[in-house]
């Protein structure tokens, strides 16, 4: 069966569980383990897979980290995702409100987005929130951009090339094409020939398998991004290939595709999944659901995501 999921640490759990299954089918055949050699402990995972590096590892007690780089043909064949690194934040205790948890997922976040853009004194970053503020699943783009210190205007005031403890930050919120009549995609095109970022920096809501998923995950890639992939409504990709300039994408799961819902409620029928398959081809459920505390989920994870970028942009002040 086919789910639909934005997020690549799913797509490894799907690929795994499908091993498994196969291994159990084998009745003792020799089957290879699912950890390289080595990096079984529980500090560190290596998950073998084929076309792709994984590595899970504990950042601390309620932060769990997997690093995933697809590396050819037969990586994307698996993950359905293209070629490039793909980073996943656990995090656990958001809704809770866990001493400090929101701190440290910042802190956890600023660390792995320091490796995709790493700062020096010239660097620029045009960060767009894509989304519908008035749809509160969609909203997370919007309110996390609308709370990231802004500082383009600070160098044009000054007349500065670079500085030692802060990059140059644009921020664009572009709205919908419902609203606005004009495609994502070429808006961000033509805000980056003005300000000519050496990076663009998209967060957006994206789409889980698992509504556990909701409040408790952030995926970082490099790959670039497809505008309301997680609310169904797929726009033009914003990638380097598009835009010309390198994308970093930041997103959250805030809902689930309702087809996704049934093929997992059914996912025990082995027997009827043809049948089931067939009934979706032919009736297509063209919905998606999301949690019951989802504006809490939108305002926890723009903060995490604010602060995060905030302090991988600007050292010298958020360090």
């Amino acid at each position: 069966m086919k789910y639909r999921t934005d997020l690549a640490l799913e797509s490894l759990e799907l690929y795994e569980s499908g091993q498994e299954n196969k291994r159990r089918m084998l009745e003792g055949a020799e089957y290879a383990k699912p950890f390289a050699e080595g990096k079984n402990s529980e500090a560190e995972v290596a998950h073998r897979i084929p076309g792709a590096t994984c590595i899970t590892e504990q950042y601390d007690n309620d932060i769990k980290i997997t690093r995933i780089e697809i590396l050819d043909e037969q990586g994307e064949k698996i993950f359905a995702k293209k070629r490039g690194n793909y980073i996943t934040l656990e995090i656990d205790g958001i809704i809770d409100g866990k001493e400090g948890i929101k701190d440290r997922a910042a802190k956890a976040l600023a660390f792995e987005l320091k490796k995709l853009i790493p700062f020096h004194y010239n660097l620029k970053v045009l960060a767009i929130g894509l989304g519908n503020d008035k749809v509160t699943p969609d909203a997370l783009g919007p309110y996390a951009v609308s709370k990231m210190k802004i500082t383009r205007h600070l160098f044009l005031l000054y007349d500065c090339d670079g500085d030692s403890e802060m990059a140059n930050v644009s921020g664009l919120i572009p709205g919908v094409m419902g609203s606005t009549g004009i495609e994502t995609a070429d808006l961000i095109k033509r805000t980056a020939e003005l300000v000519e970022p050496e990076v663009l920096l998209i967060i957006d809501s994206l789409a889980a398998r698992d509504i556990k998923r909701v409040n408790t995950t952030i995926q970082i890639n490099d790959t670039g991004i497809n505008p309301g992939s997680g609310m169904g409504n797929v726009r033009r990709e914003i990638s380097e290939e598009t835009i010309g300039k390198r994308v970093v994408a930041i997103g959250v799961p805030t809902v689930i595709d309702a087809e996704t819902l049934v093929i997992d409620a059914l996912s025990g029928f082995q027997e009827a999944e043809e049948e089931i398959e067939e009934y979706l081809r032919q009736n297509p459920q063209e919905l998606v659901v999301t949690s019951t505390d989802i504006d809490l989920v939108i305002q926890d994870f723009s903060d995490i995501i604010s602060n995060g970028v905030n302090i991988a942009l600007h050292p010298g002040i958020y360090s």
